[in-house]
């Protein structure tokens, strides 16, 4: 009790000590410090924008300013498209006054909207699978900035993908070039995930566009990550790009062209089917082209045909006897002897 009673005179000690010390201090007196908030401001009134490639889309893009802002010819607004790491970004346009410049691959295909002094959105034309992904408005005014990220989602097909040396036979480098070779692009964890929900249900682990490996699955089984766990898109998380190897997860949209099976007399081997395709002014059509003809346009055709990687499929959007009778889908046909005259061949004819 006597330790408690020193401090407590002690501390009353030196409060009256202060108040003869400092006798212009006025007790419970509350300061208010008020901070300027920001003078200008960047919003997109969506935060994601669906197109298809070969379309156009306006990325939303709008300046808030104070009127009490001086007029700023210099004020810069610049997007960038943000990679899979989040760690690089890539230049796409800057704006400075009359100054305006575009970069790389959409060098002459972006714009600005331009609908009043204060709109900052971008439009795309001619939109390809590489436009894909997530991009940054960046507005300076002097001392001043602000910034907002809009996705550009594209309507499309997801589908797993192997070559003729059979599965898990691809560094992450060799996926992407394989999905280049069939007309699409290594997906991303935001298209699988929504194939996924879309019913998508794969047991073979694939690239994806951020260096990951996963895979969805539907239903549950021993082979498939265990029978007793829930369903889900079951990840491996990053791998080594250079030295792992597995299958990978493409993604293609619409194309300009026509895809069709060639009406033949007879059954041809791989290389009369590609001189067949040439004959009728075409080419030997692609398997990224059959999943979006498939699934796009509902490509319906029970004939096995020859692509343009060696294998044999045919697409299936109505399931009937002997075709494809349970489910709707690309039906495969494996990689047959290229000299086995069985197939029939599906050809693409772009239009330019």
């Amino acid at each position: 009790m006597i330790p408690v009673l020193i401090c407590a005179l002690i501390s009353l000690s030196a409060a009256d000590s202060l108040d003869s010390l400092y006798p212009e201090l006025e007790h419970s007196r509350t300061i208010y410090v008020i901070e300027n908030g920001p003078r200008l401001s960047v919003t997109a009134q969506q935060s994601k924008v669906v197109s298809r490639r070969g379309g156009n889309a306006t990325l939303p893009c709008k300046i808030q300013r104070e009127q009490t802002l001086a007029p700023n010819r210099k004020m810069r607004i610049k997007w960038t498209k943000m990679t899979s790491d989040y760690l690089k970004e890539v230049d796409v346009f800057v704006a400075m006054d009359y100054h305006k410049r575009s970069y790389g691959s959409f060098h002459g295909r972006v714009h600005l909207l331009g609908s009043s002094p204060m709109d900052a959105s971008l439009v795309i034309t001619e939109i390809t699978l590489e436009d894909y992904g997530k991009y940054k408005c960046e507005v300076i005014d002097g001392l001043e900035d602000g910034t907002a990220v809009v996705s550009l989602d594209l309507e499309g097909v997801i589908f797993p993908y192997f070559p003729r040396l059979g599965r898990y036979n691809l560094n992450f480098y060799d996926a992407e070039r394989a999905c280049r070779d069939q007309d699409a692009i290594v997906a991303s964890f935001d298209q699988l995930y929504d194939a996924w929900r879309g019913g998508m249900d794969w047991c073979n682990a694939g690239w994806l566009n951020d260096g990951s490996v996963q895979y969805p699955i539907t239903t549950p089984r021993e082979p498939c990550g265990g029978k007793n766990t829930v369903p889900g898109v079951r990840n491996y998380g990053l791998r080594d790009k250079e030295k792992n190897q597995y299958d990978v997860f493409c993604f293609t949209s619409h194309y300009k062209g026509r895809f069709y099976y060639l009406i033949h007399p007879s059954k041809l081997t791989y290389d009369e089917a590609v001189r067949a395709c040439q004959k009728d002014g075409a080419q030997i059509a692609k398997v990224g082209q059959m999943y979006a003809a498939w699934k796009l346009l509902g490509y319906d055709r029970c004939d096995a045909g020859w692509l343009a990687d060696g294998s044999v499929r045919y697409p299936i959007s109505h399931p009937r006897r002997r075709c494809s009778p349970t489910e709707a889908a690309v039906r495969f046909n494996g990689f047959p002897d290229k000299k086995h005259k069985l197939y029939g061949v599906y050809c693409f004819k772009g239009h330019n």
